[in-house]
């Protein structure tokens, strides 16, 4: 059972369950899926309220971020680029909501989000290294995270200060 970002509580069953014992389940869990719900609702107010900050809907309002964007992570990728060995064929720069960046390690594209403006620029730096990392490991394992360990050792803390950022509204302004 899970709640949708949409507001709706879908329900996975194994085939064959009998209806009455499906209709039972929700019935029993019907406090759970109103506080999942809630919880639901508040992270898509706070996921608003952090993404409006930043209007991106002209064509001007996306070049201006694009170009402020690229200045402050030009000197990132390159110092990542000394640690890694590694340099990507394409930098590019997008709207993404759901992931701060984005790394083809079969055609070394890497892609950021223009709302990292909206982050501390610890957070980015985190964002880059990683992306950066991911030229030499494509996937999460733990060959990743020891690369991630050499490059930039605090990407823990990083990674929470992300969080705290979203949840608090802080920006690097």
């Amino acid at each position: 059972m899970r709640a949708t970002k949409s507001g709706e509580i879908h329900v996975s069953v194994p085939w064959g369950v009998p209806k009455a014992t499906v209709e039972r389940f929700v019935e029993e869990h019907r406090d759970w899926m109103a506080k999942a719900l809630e919880r639901t609702a508040q992270r898509e107010q706070k996921d608003a309220a952090f993404y409006s900050r930043m209007p991106l809907r002209t064509r001007r309002e996306r070049q201006e971020a694009d170009s402020r964007l690229g200045e402050l992570i030009a000197p990132m990728m390159e110092k990542y680029a000394a640690l890694t060995g590694k340099r990507p064929l394409s930098v590019k720069f997008n709207s993404a909501r759901t992931r701060w960046g984005s790394c083809n390690k079969r055609t070394r594209e890497i892609r950021f989000s223009r709302y990292l403006l909206l982050l501390p620029e610890f957070c980015v730096e985190h964002v880059v290294a990683h992306e950066m990392a991911h030229l030499l490991v494509a996937n999460h394992g733990p060959r990743f995270y020891a690369v991630m360990d050499r490059i930039f050792p605090l990407w823990k803390e990083a990674r929470k200060a992300t969080r705290a950022a979203v949840d608090g509204g802080q920006s690097i302004g």
